[in-house]
């Protein structure tokens, strides 16, 4: 049981008196009033004031008293169940008198996190300051309940609508901006200028819709949001803050991660026919593969294309591959940073995303061949660009000696989501079934499957953290594994003839335990198709 007190008490207030029974002025002239608290004549009344508690804790360390209080309880059960947990509590270790909010217990967390990589520290900074602190900044650590964090999640859901209404009013604007466009290119000269001021004004519309929030935030990041909070409240269960991890409870959309599947012809001609992706994982077979890289031929990012196509780096990986790292003598790369960007879309060196993604790869002689002959043509394009600058300084800066492998003219590595974006735009010139470029890795595994390289190859070519990742990722990828799976059960049965569709069995063919059966042609119902013969 708790030390200390359940007692009654109001906000009713009397006059305040000196010794002599005179009132008591305040500076304006005005009766100042005391409340009347315990002393309230009317507290016996069952709906009047309300109940309080105080717990006699141990004194603190400086030996300072220390009897924490609350109120506003309806019954003097309440008040005393309260009065119990926060005795409990103290008596398990927590720190019942913390009066440290939320934002500032996050704040802390986070800059103690010396263990965090740049990219997860720059992704945890983005959810602190446009997430949690807005919607939970303001509690204490001591009054944050699960409800909160289901509010906060409940606001994710809302703006979602918002940005899902911006999105549609985009595409409706991009729509406009396009019949505007053809409507005064296709108008006979002169053209009337009426149709410009139209098309103008239909541009500018569009970069106003396009300014809004449209990105939804989906189950995965979501889910990430809730993770990296509920990793912030372990840490505080363990400082005895608090008592539980109220995002234990929290709940949000399930979040399945895609299934990557391939470009069948059928799926080709359902997306040529309604623009619909069978999912957000696609992966191209090794004739639209084919087809790629031959229409790719010719970019100037096609080597680093290759690359993934083959062997299967992370874009960031690619783009963070340097010469110092290639040993072209024995045909190999060396997988050991690779390049992301924060969310001020500035690039800086990270490790790769596990330990086993730091690995070895060996070049193909096709993307060993085209290295060689990429590495003359940058010495090339240097040179070129050298004379520019000396020619003209102010228009083209000094030639940037970045030591990387895909760069651009000047010598800076490409910013991966600028890869991506190109790749993307690549591909809908070319008309091609849409992946993305992270898909690229996924055709190299498949490739490599396809040519009968074992799972564990694949994932020491991926740089997979677990051997599970990679088998559950690709098994059953390529059509032709799953025609291989699904005709081998029928192998397994022995059968003495051909049983062509629509053939009757003969009653000397048919079991004698059983009546021969024979199919119906034009039956509808494959279960009604059949009758005794």
């Amino acid at each position: 049981m708790f030390s200390g007190s359940i007692y009654k008490r109001c906000k009713c207030t009397e006059p305040r008196v000196d010794a002599a029974g005179e009132p008591v002025l305040d500076s304006n002239g005005n009766p100042k009033t005391r409340e009347l608290g315990t002393n309230c004549p009317d507290l016996k009344k069952r709906d009047h004031g309300s109940w309080y508690y105080y717990v006699n804790l141990p004194d603190g360390s400086r030996g300072e008293r220390r009897r924490p209080r609350k109120g506003g309880f309806t019954t003097r059960a309440a008040a005393q169940h309260a009065a119990q947990k926060l005795w409990t509590e103290a008596s398990q270790g927590i720190d019942v008198e913390s009066r440290e909010t939320v934002e500032q217990f996050l704040r802390r967390w986070l800059s103690n996190r010396v263990d965090l990589k740049r990219k997860t520290r720059c992704d945890y900074a983005d959810f602190l300051e446009r997430i949690y602190i807005p919607t939970l900044g303001h509690l204490t650590m001591r009054e944050l309940r699960t409800r909160h964090i289901q509010a906060m999640f409940e606001d994710i859901w809302a703006y979602n609508k918002v940005k899902e209404a911006n999105r549609i009013e985009a595409e409706e604007a991009l729509a406009e901006c396009e019949t505007a466009r053809q409507a005064w290119r296709q108008a006979p000269r002169p053209r009337p200028p009426e149709l410009r001021q139209h098309w103008n004004e239909a541009k500018a519309t569009l970069k106003e819709a396009r300014a809004k929030p449209r990105q939804n935030t989906g189950p995965g990041t979501q889910k990430r949001i809730l993770d990296a909070l509920s990793a912030a409240l372990r840490a505080a269960v363990m400082e005895k803050l608090i008592a539980e991890n109220w995002a234990d409870e929290v709940v949000i959309p399930k979040y399945e991660k895609p299934r990557a599947l391939v470009w069948t012809d059928e799926r080709i001609a359902r997306w040529r026919e309604t623009g619909d992706k069978p999912s957000s994982v696609m992966v191209w077979t090794p004739e639209l593969t084919g087809q790629f890289l031959d229409a790719a031929a010719g970019h100037r990012m096609y080597v680093m294309w290759h690359l993934q196509v083959f062997r299967g780096p992370r874009r960031g990986e690619a783009a963070g591959l340097t010469w110092a790292e290639v040993n072209m003598a024995q045909g190999t790369a060396n997988i050991v940073q690779q390049l992301v960007s924060d969310t001020s879309h500035q690039l800086f060196e990270e490790t790769p995303k596990s330990r086993s993604g730091r690995r070895t790869i060996a070049l193909d002689s096709a993307t060993h061949q085209l290295l060689a002959t990429w590495r003359d043509l940058q010495k090339a394009k240097r040179a070129e660009w050298e004379k520019k600058h000396r020619e003209d300084p102010e228009k083209y800066g000094p030639y940037v000696d970045s030591g990387y492998v895909f760069t651009q003219d000047d010598g800076t590595p490409w910013h991966p989501d600028n890869v991506s974006k190109v790749f993307d735009r690549l591909l809908k010139r070319l008309e091609m079934p849409p992946i993305r470029l992270h898909d690229l890795r996924h055709c190299a595994a498949s490739l490599s499957l396809a040519a009968g390289l074992s799972m564990k190859a694949i994932q020491a070519l991926l740089g997979h953290a677990t051997f599970t990742l990679t088998a559950d990722t690709y098994a059953s990828l390529m059509p032709q594994f799953e025609k291989e799976a699904a005709d081998a059960p029928v192998a397994l049965v022995p059968r003495t003839r051909e049983q062509p569709v629509g053939e009757a069995v003969t009653p000397e063919a048919a079991p004698s335990d059983r009546p021969a059966m024979t199919l119906i042609k034009g039956s509808e119902d494959p279960q009604e198709g059949w009758t005794a013969a």
